[in-house]
């Protein structure tokens, strides 16, 4: 079977080939790169979570000026400057996605980034409401990549845990049936134990759909996760007059009262170390890096060095990229549409500065617009299972015709001068470039056309 290739390695495994940065000599230069600095997250900085929160305080500042002084000046100005707040959170939210974008361009490691996206859309967590619908990326940046190369238990309790993901599943105001909370307002009032997240971590995040869980195992984790909350000023925070009290019994494992957060976390490294996580986390690794219908024997070979090693995550990557149908050709997997936008980008070399001065109505007509039309808009899920990897869900009339049209006007736009159409299909595709793509990128009309050619051909448009 077909071992490691450069050039395979950079379309598969990161965000396509580039004109200005080498493919990735080896697997082993491949996972070097992953533990080495992360200089392409300092090149394009992306606001964290704990400085997004300083915005969430500030809104509330203004609500609280509002609810003060009701019918005054005051409080036509704070409502003012909540707005303002709330429109400066969407402006930077695609600013963000510039600078995402650009990662993907000039990344060394690529498989650094691919990676990160992977975990984010495993554990998918979006803002519902208000100025907290803007901290996706922020909590992308928290929660998920700095710990992409750790052990999966730590991994889950950073996702799992943080305020977005408990704003998201609706943890936060999850109140035990017989709690203190409860008893001081009232047994029948609205409100009380919500089953969200703990469904979501059995199905999603850790034993998979079909798993080895019932809905006692979804209730009594629910119950064991009472207690955990935040607030803007100070995070994540544990409520001990939220806790329903009295032991919980998960997957036959009893957790007793604790008063603080130590026995959810205790669940969620249980959960982490299941068998069924180590064949769900295998299954997903494969299908989204290699095929929609993955060998056997790669997933096998997952689940059993998931195991052995605890969740170490860095092990499990050297399986996938180790192992002999990891390189298998022809390629299957249809790129996304974000990924399909990124390849695109980092083909072309777009320059560093290209979104320095992009005003949102542009950032939305080149990427928002286009994306929704393509089937995947930036940042917003249908749910929290993320994007399907399924090829038929993307292959699509509406889809398609959105690519061809992105991908014949929109690189002149970002571009001072777009690239020779034979130099762009050898940088574009390398040695995937077969003859019918360079005649029909030679023989196009203009430059433009000849650049959305390549970018619309077979081998680019898979991985």
């Amino acid at each position: 079977m077909r071992r490691f290739d450069p050039q395979l390695a950079e379309i598969r495994f990161g965000y396509g080939l580039s004109p200005v940065v080498a493919p990735p000599r080896s697997t082993a230069a491949m996972l070097d790169g992953l533990v080495g600095p992360d200089t392409v997250a300092d090149r394009f900085p992306i606001e964290t979570f704990v400085q997004f929160r300083a915005r969430m305080v500030a809104v509330e500042e203004q609500r609280d000026i509002r609810k003060k002084n009701r019918g005054t000046d005051l409080a036509a100005a704070a409502r003012k400057r909540r707005n303002e707040l709330n429109k400066e959170a969407r402006v930077d939210m695609f600013g963000w996605l510039g600078q995402t974008m650009l990662r993907r361009v000039y990344t060394e490691t690529a498989f650094r980034e691919r990676l990160v996206a992977f975990w984010a859309d495993h554990f998918t967590a979006m803002g519902k409401r208000g100025l907290v619908r803007r901290a996706t990326s922020p909590y992308i940046e928290d929660a998920i990549r700095p710990f992409v190369t750790g052990r999966f238990e730590d991994l889950l309790q950073a996702a799992v845990m943080h305020p977005l993901m408990l704003d998201y599943l609706d943890q936060r105001l999850s109140i035990g049936p017989n709690s203190v909370r409860a008893e001081k307002r009232g047994r029948n009032k609205p409100g009380g134990l919500n089953e969200n997240l703990a469904r979501e971590v059995l199905e999603l995040h850790t034993l998979g759909v079909g798993g080895p869980y019932s809905q006692s195992d979804v209730t009594e984790l629910a119950e064991l996760f009472t207690g955990l909350t935040f607030d803007a000023r100070n995070g994540f925070k544990f409520r001990k007059d939220f806790i329903e009290p009295g032991t919980e019994t998960v997957l036959g494992v009893a957790y007793p009262d604790a008063h603080n957060a130590s026995q959810a976390r205790a669940a969620l490294n249980d959960l982490a170390g299941h068998p069924s996580t180590a064949r769900h986390l295998a299954w997903k690794l494969a299908v989204h890096f290699v095929s929609d219908d993955p060998d056997p024997d790669l997933v096998d070979a997952l689940e059993a060095q998931y195991l052995d090693t605890g969740g170490a995550l860095m092990a499990l990557y050297e399986t996938l990229l180790e192992h002999p149908a990891a390189w298998q050709m022809p390629s299957t997997n249809f790129k996304l549409p974000i990924d399909f936008v990124s390849s695109a980008l980092r083909a072309l070399a777009v320059p560093d500065t290209t979104f320095a001065d992009q005003p949102e109505k542009a950032m939305r007509r080149m990427f928002a617009a286009p994306l929704i039309r393509m089937g995947q808009p930036w940042e917003r899920p249908l749910g929290p299972d993320g994007w399907p990897e399924e090829d038929p869900e993307w292959i699509t009339p509406q889809g398609i015709a959105s690519r061809v049209s992105w991908a014949m006007t929109v690189p002149e736009q970002l571009m001072p001068a777009l690239p020779d159409p034979r130099a762009f299909a050898q940088a574009a595709l390398g040695g995937f470039a077969d003859d019918t793509v360079r005649f029909a990128a030679a023989a196009a009309e203009s430059k433009s056309e000849a650049i959305g050619i390549v970018l619309m051909s077979p081998a680019f448009q898979r991985r």
